[in-house]
């Protein structure tokens, strides 16, 4: 797995890529943690390059969702590929994130760049 990150205002990107397992999702973790500057800002994951994401890698995303909504923003996933959308669809977890096609769209909805032409919430 690597992992970086970028700030924007009001926005940190976070650029996740290979697959999230048991075996790294504590990893991930600690760079989410570590890559927050501020807990009223959104969090947006580009999880393009991510091709395999099991229930460890999704409670990372899932405590990062709960915390963000506590302090009023939220956590925005883009460019998800087809095997880790499936266990979203699975658990129900995409009704606790905002998913775009696109990074830029979900930058745009976070406040980092122009207005989205909106994919939807749901997949």
């Amino acid at each position: 797995m690597k992992l970086t990150c970028r700030h924007l205002p009001g926005v940190t990107l976070i650029t996740v890529s290979g697959p999230v397992d048991a075996t790294n999702s504590a990893e991930l973790e600690s760079f989410v943690d570590g890559a927050r500057r501020r807990l009223d800002e959104h969090l947006v994951f580009d999880l393009g390059e991510v091709s395999f994401l099991d229930s460890s890698g999704l409670a990372v995303l899932l405590a990062a969702a709960t915390l963000a909504r506590a302090h009023g923003v939220a956590v925005h996933l883009a460019a998800v590929q087809e095997r880790p959308i499936r266990i979203m669809e699975i658990t129900g977890a995409w009704r606790a994130v905002h998913l775009y096609d696109r990074v830029d769209q979900a930058l745009a909805a976070a406040g980092a760049g122009p207005s989205p032409r909106r994919s939807g919430t749901a997949p």
